[in-house]
């Protein structure tokens, strides 16, 4: 089973830049779908945007696109989303996620707050 620690979140005022990282242990990262969602205080969760194993492909959100990267460097199991030109509407808990043969596993979780 694929264990996934995030990290890197924070405070940062708007228009700033954050970038977070998630590492998988456990399982097969190479070949499996990554992906960034958030979860802001009572709305649903969101896809934030997945790259697809080989890291060639990705998609995102449209309230992100043009804004946020993902990426990933598979011989370190890590995947990363890094956020430029942060909004206060980008505030939310931000958790990584790997598609396995059961679905999507899930990271913890980490808080990014912008300021306005």
């Amino acid at each position: 089973q694929v264990r996934l620690v995030e990290s890197g979140g924070g405070l940062v005022q708007a228009g700033g830049s954050l970038q977070l990282s998630c590492v998988a242990s456990g399982g097969i990262f190479s070949s499996s779908t990554a992906a960034w969602f958030r979860q802001a205080p009572g709305k649903e969760r969101e896809l934030v945007g997945r790259c697809y194993w080989h890291g060639a492909s990705t998609d995102y959100a449209d309230t992100v696109k043009g804004r946020f990267t993902i990426f990933r460097d598979n011989s370190k199991n890590t995947v990363y989303l890094q956020m430029d030109s942060l909004k206060p509407e980008d505030t939310a808990v931000y958790s990584c996620a790997v598609m396995t043969t059961r679905g999507w596993s899930w990271g913890q979780g980490t808080q990014v707050t912008v300021s306005s």
